[in-house]
């Protein structure tokens, strides 16, 4: 099992825009994000970290502006928190081990599909191609990657 840790390392590579999302909290501008419309197989796992977040079959177009999803690939390895700040009561959702902060969960996601919207920064995460998960440790989790139309 790999082991899922926030080290000074990772901290050290990450962008400015990640580094902002991840430890402050930041959001990254709507439309901007370089995985919103990616559609490839695999799975998105958080930039500090490495923790399995989310599958691309669980991503979907959801019109907001970041990439959206149903679901988490394992609840382990996602927290959530109440977030009281923009003078809204949401709810943010954070990477377990690193603690990074990822985006924020609501209840508006596809009826058929659990009815949630995972609504992740890009900038949080790191995605890793079906063809070089098993190389990097995710093999566990190739069942989770069909092609996605």
């Amino acid at each position: 099992m790999r082991k899922f840790e926030k080290t000074a390392k990772a901290i050290a590579r990450l962008s400015p825009e990640q580094y902002g999302v991840t430890q402050h909290g930041d959001t990254e501008r709507p439309g901007t994000g370089q995985f919103l419309h990616s559609k490839a197989p695999g799975i998105y796992v958080d930039v500090v970290s490495g923790e399995p977040l989310f599958a691309s079959t669980d991503k979907y177009e959801s019109g907001t502006g970041w990439p959206s999803f149903v679901k988490p690939i394992d609840a382990r390895y996602v927290r959530k928190m109440q977030d009281r700040t923009h003078g809204m009561l949401r709810t943010e959702v954070r990477s377990v081990y690193a603690d990074s902060h990822l985006g924020h969960v609501f209840a508006d996601g596809p009826p058929d599909r659990g009815g949630l919207r995972y609504c992740v920064n890009s900038a949080a995460l790191r995605f890793i191609p079906r063809d070089e998960m098993q190389a990097e440790g995710y093999g566990a989790y190739l069942n989770l990657t069909e092609d996605v139309e």
